[in-house]
């Protein structure tokens, strides 16, 4: 029945893109005679978002979509359906949906009669345990070794079902149990495997084999990975998840299933204890606020990197990138700058609130306008021996990211992780449940800056799901997986919508650039002119091409209709809209 219904929902969104918003998607203009092929029916731009009158899901697996498209139109809202998504992402897309791993979500609730509206975001990423010591990843040499896997002694503490279950305390309206029940489904009777699934699971294949919990749950009995085209089923998984459906957040942190975990962590020589589940919490509060040409932007707080967005927008907002043009060398010369500048100033983010990270200042406008001045559209910076910034004056008191957003004004942009591919590759004997690999993410051989190592102290990272608003209306939710590729990837995004005027769908699938930190070359996807590149060598820069960088997947919303892009840079991401 989902099948049939999801199957009628894409013929009408496709069939609906003729008459699509002319903002947004291209206005279908004919004119008689032109060309050769008579009366042509022509598009203002390449790429087309899917169209839905009553919501819409976007994510990188296109069955947990499937699964969030069916709780909207069962009159699920939207944290329902993104709960609904992760679980089943758990499943779909092991080697970064999980509940094993950690994250974040911002999410934005229409008033109602009974309650005024809200925005919050949630911080569940992962903390370190009680036990950690600053030694503890570290070799003789004093120095961490990247070169070896990862394994139990790299986990930290996760938090996804507890993220998830204070989201649904506040605003879920479908029963907790109900949310779950697809991703134990699909775990129970399996899915096919698609091409892209299929290579990733054979690409880790010899690290998973190494821990027996992870090959039972992920390999064959005689350790080869399942095929395209194979049935995969995750038993041990779909029991896992029917504890957490009949328990909740004390099942995963306290009960039964928090001994299998914690046993299986000490077992394959880690450091979780009963006590370190048992302690952790999510913080929720409120977004970190800023604004890009209008444009109120709620971002996630300090530990992720929303602040790092909203500098960077801040930044750019000086330059009228709209006359450049896209794709310009100006504008790629000044975006590259502006990422030096940010990335050099990332050194002050880190873990919890209470480590000092100068969220609101490094958000500031007044911030943005000292830094800028270190910008020249002629000249070149030297990101290897950039000068300080003080944000402190301006203070006030493999991943996957989906978006969703319902019929009643509701939206969630969500985006959970278990760091690497495959995190661990370590899984709790008889769990299903593969960890992450959090504690890496550390700097290592550091003391006393915001990300050095120390014991309970939640990790920071780069993932930053957003909603920009419209007159106080979600207008734009997205978000994207990609590591240190995040950053810049959603400061293109933003800035191609707002001030390129792209649909959201040509809006993320035009090239991109990445600028990283110090002496770091300038990256330029596939797509660029090779003159573009020649020119920005011209202009000082180090450049190299690079392999496709994040995986946006978003949503715009206009009036009531729901625009929406799945970035194709990785397989089997799709988006689906309620009609």
């Amino acid at each position: 029945m989902l099948r049939r219904r999801m199957n009628l929902w894409a013929a009408a969104s496709i069939a609906a893109l003729i008459g699509c918003t002319p903002a947004l998607a291209q206005q279908a203009t004919v004119h008689p005679g032109a060309g050769s092929g008579g009366d042509i029916v022509n598009y203002g731009q390449i790429h087309n978002p899917v169209i839905g009158r009553d919501g819409m899901v976007v994510s990188q697996s296109d069955l947990a979509t499937r699964v969030g498209v069916e709780i909207l139109a069962k009159g699920g809202n939207a944290v329902d359906a993104a709960l609904a998504v992760g679980f089943a992402e758990a499943v779909t897309l092991p080697r970064a949906g999980n509940i094993g791993g950690s994250g974040y979500m911002v999410i934005h609730m229409a008033a109602t009669p009974d309650r005024p509206a809200a925005d919050i975001a949630i911080n569940y990423y992962g903390t370190a345990p009680s036990a950690l010591t600053s030694q503890t990843l570290l070799g003789p040499d004093g120095k961490q070794d990247r070169t070896t896997p990862s394994g139990m002694r790299n986990v930290a503490v996760p938090g996804t079902v507890m993220g998830f279950w204070e989201a649904h305390k506040r605003f879920g309206s479908m029963s907790w149990s109900d949310l779950i029940q697809p991703a134990i489904k699909l775990a129970e009777e399996g899915y096919v495997l698609t091409d892209g699934e299929a290579d990733a699971t054979a690409g880790r294949a010899r690290v998973l084999a190494r821990d027996q919990g992870a090959a039972e749950a992920y390999l064959k009995a005689d350790g080869t990975p399942y095929q395209v085209g194979e049935v995969f089923r995750q038993p041990l998984l779909a029991e896992s998840l029917r504890k957490v459906a009949a328990g909740g957040a004390d099942e995963f942190y306290k009960g039964a299933l928090a001994r299998q975990i914690v046993d299986g962590i000490q077992a394959g020589g880690g450091l979780i204890t009963m006590e370190d589940m048992a302690n952790y919490r999510a913080i929720v509060s409120e977004p970190i606020w800023g604004s890009y040409r209008g444009n109120r932007i709620a971002y996630m707080p300090p530990t992720a990197s929303g602040v790092s967005v909203a500098q960077a927008l801040n930044m750019l907002e000086h330059y009228d990138l709209a006359k450049m043009g896209w794709g310009s060398v100006d504008s790629l010369h000044l975006i590259s700058e502006v990422m030096k500048v940010v990335n050099h100033d990332r050194r002050l983010v880190g873990g919890d609130p209470q480590w000092a990270t100068p969220a609101n200042g490094l958000a500031s406008k007044g911030f943005a306008e000292e830094r800028v001045k270190l910008v020249s559209l002629e000249t070149t910076l030297d990101g290897s021996n950039l000068p300080d910034g003080n944000p402190y004056p301006y203070e006030s008191q493999d991943t996957t990211h989906y978006s969703v957003a319902d019929k009643f004004g509701n939206a969630a942009s969500v985006t959970y992780t278990l760091s690497n591919s495959y995190g661990a590759h370590v899984a709790p004997v008889g769990t299903g449940i593969l960890l992450n690999n959090h504690v890496d993410n550390f700097s290592w051989g550091t003391d006393g800056m915001p990300n050095s190592p120390a014991p309970g102290k939640r990790l920071g990272s780069t993932i930053t799901p957003m909603i920009v608003f419209k007159d106080d209306k979600p207008w734009l939710v997205t978000g994207t997986p990609g590591g240190g590729y995040i950053i810049a990837t959603m400061v293109q995004l933003v800035s191609n919508v707002i001030d390129h005027k792209l649909n959201v769908a040509e809006a993320a699938m035009r090239p991109r650039i990445n600028q990283g930190w110090g002496g770091a070359p300038l990256e330029l996807e596939g797509g660029f002119s090779p003159d573009v590149e020649r020119l920005l060598q011209q202009r000082g820069h180090q450049t190299r091409p690079s392999m496709t960088m994040g995986s946006t997947q978003s949503i715009m919303i206009e009036g009531d209709t729901f625009y929406g892009a799945a970035d194709t840079r990785r397989p089997d991401a799709s988006a689906a809209g309620v009609r």
